[in-house]
């Protein structure tokens, strides 16, 4: 009797999962203080991941490392297929939010906006006007940055993270200072970017944020990821 070949299962690529940033082995350490245990883990291209962890737990420094602010002591961080350190200094298409947004106080917003945006050359006045009023700024506001509620250095900050479209947004407490009203304004503008397919990685406090947001959740403990499930 003649055996029957098996079937072949077809793959296609869009059934691989794309790891957009992988990390391997990654430590970091401040002389005998270990902060962040030995750490595997990998995101997947457009997919929005958020980290969980009280303070001192490790997650504002793993994004540090992320975004190539912090080197690692051991290991490798990979983010579009780049190695952070080693092919790149940074992420190539980054947005980013860790900790207190710095800008010239003395500068408007949209001046501060105008300044970096002519270091990359990517956007103009157009791009700056749109993506003030997205966040709930007014483009055409004078007053110095210096005399910025917390709540408007906060959507200044999401502005600069988001306004050249990047790939990866790295947003550490991103809805810092914000009353109800501006976080449920920034949580639709973060899902509209979700939307458009940027991949996004986003630390808070808050379950409802990360309920709403997140397609999988990391529980950090301690310099540990304790916990990954999906929402």
């Amino acid at each position: 009797m003649t055996e029957m070949p098996a079937e072949r299962k077809t793959v296609h690529l869009d059934d691989v999962p794309d790891d957009y940033i992988q990390l391997r082995h990654v430590r970091k350490c401040f002389g005998a203080e270990e902060v962040l245990k030995p750490l595997d883990f990998a995101v997947e291209r457009g997919r929005t991941y958020g980290i969980c962890g009280n303070n001192g737990s490790g997650k504002t420094v793993l994004m540090k490392c992320i975004c190539g602010f912090l080197p690692v002591t051991e290991g490798q961080i990979t983010v579009g297929g780049k190695r952070i350190g080693y092919d790149v200094d940074f992420p190539e298409s980054l947005g980013v939010i860790i900790e207190t947004p710095g800008f010239l106080s003395n500068l408007s917003g949209r001046r501060n906006l105008e300044i970096l945006a002519d270091l990359r050359g990517q956007i103009g006045r157009k791009e700056i006007t749109s993506v003030l009023m997205r966040v709930g700024l007014d483009p055409e506001l004078k007053k110095p940055v210096a005399k910025y509620s917390l709540g408007m250095r906060q959507r200044l900050g999401i502005a600069q993270a988001i306004m050249e479209e990047p790939e990866l947004l790295i947003l550490d407490e991103p809805f810092n200072g914000l009353d109800r009203h501006g976080v449920a304004e920034i949580r639709r503008l973060l899902l509209a970017q979700k939307q458009k397919g940027k991949t996004i990685l986003l630390a808070s406090h808050n379950s409802e944020d990360i309920r709403i947001l997140c397609d999988r959740v990391f529980e950090m403990d301690g310099g540990v990821m304790r916990r990954a499930s999906p929402l």
